[in-house]
């Protein structure tokens, strides 16, 4: 209970941000749920061309929360009186908004052939904390494999698990993390076309290679996932694709 009243004092001071994708942004990352309790949607890359946003790629299936979406804390106004669920942990839900993207955690030394991108290779010290009650909530630690802390059997990243090859992390409740309201949310492999997630973005292997190696440091990339009729009320406010550029993932 006192995560959740921290939760909802802090949210109410994240709510003066300007709703719209920073000028210096030219790749975004767009996907599109057919509402708030969809485990399934689609996802397309969209580059800045001549000041207007174009597709970079076709469109492709992607998996969320099993329980669905709620609203999660980016680079948005975060809704504290929404008729829609607020992101929470273990909710199973995947967070709306806009959504830096940032570092690429994998446990290869390399990534795949044409990406250039910041990255790091995990190895046995790395962990994830989602546990709220410790103070490194929802950051990337690394610890003494010899002399580990007692929480690092629970919080470590994975190693040689295929769908965590590659985690691209989407920033969620990231900047002054809010202990409870969500932790540890990427872009990965899928586990299969029907599995749902604990509130990453899934897609299959092929597709997460087109989207590592299209990501640019310097485009300043962004994600944004909303149900439909959320974009379709936002995305002149927000600056996003117009619906007849998105026509392809609203459909």
């Amino acid at each position: 209970m006192r995560y959740l009243i921290l939760f909802g004092f802090l949210l109410s001071a994240l709510c003066l941000k300007a709703d719209a994708i920073s000028p210096q942004t030219e790749q975004i990352v767009i996907s599109i749920a057919p509402d708030w309790n969809s485990s399934r949607g689609r996802l397309q890359l969209f580059e800045k061309r001549d000041r207007e946003w174009a597709p970079a790629s076709p469109p492709w299936d992607v998996l969320y929360g099993r329980n669905g979406l709620a609203w999660g804390i980016g680079e948005h106004t975060t809704p504290t009186k929404a008729t829609h669920p607020l992101k929470c942990e273990s909710d199973k839900r995947s967070p709306v908004g806009i959504f830096k993207i940032g570092k690429i955690f994998t446990y290869d030394n390399t990534l795949p052939k044409g990406a250039d991108f910041p990255f790091h290779t995990m190895s046995h010290a790395d962990a994830w904390i989602d546990d709220p009650s410790l103070p490194n909530y929802n950051r990337h630690v690394r610890v003494d494999p010899q002399n580990p802390p007692a929480w690092f059997e629970k919080q470590r990243m994975r190693l040689n698990d295929p769908p965590h090859r590659w985690l691209i992390e989407i920033q969620h409740n990231t900047e002054k993390p809010i202990p409870g309201a969500g932790s540890a949310i990427f872009f990965h492999i899928q586990r299969g076309p029907k599995i749902p997630t604990a509130g990453c973005t899934v897609m299959s292997e092929p597709r997460i290679r087109d989207l590592i190696t299209w990501l640019r440091a310097d485009a300043a990339p962004h994600y944004i996932l909303l149900p439909r009729s959320e974009y379709l009320s936002r995305w002149k406010s927000w600056g996003l694709p117009s619906p007849q550029a998105a026509k392809q993932i609203l459909d």
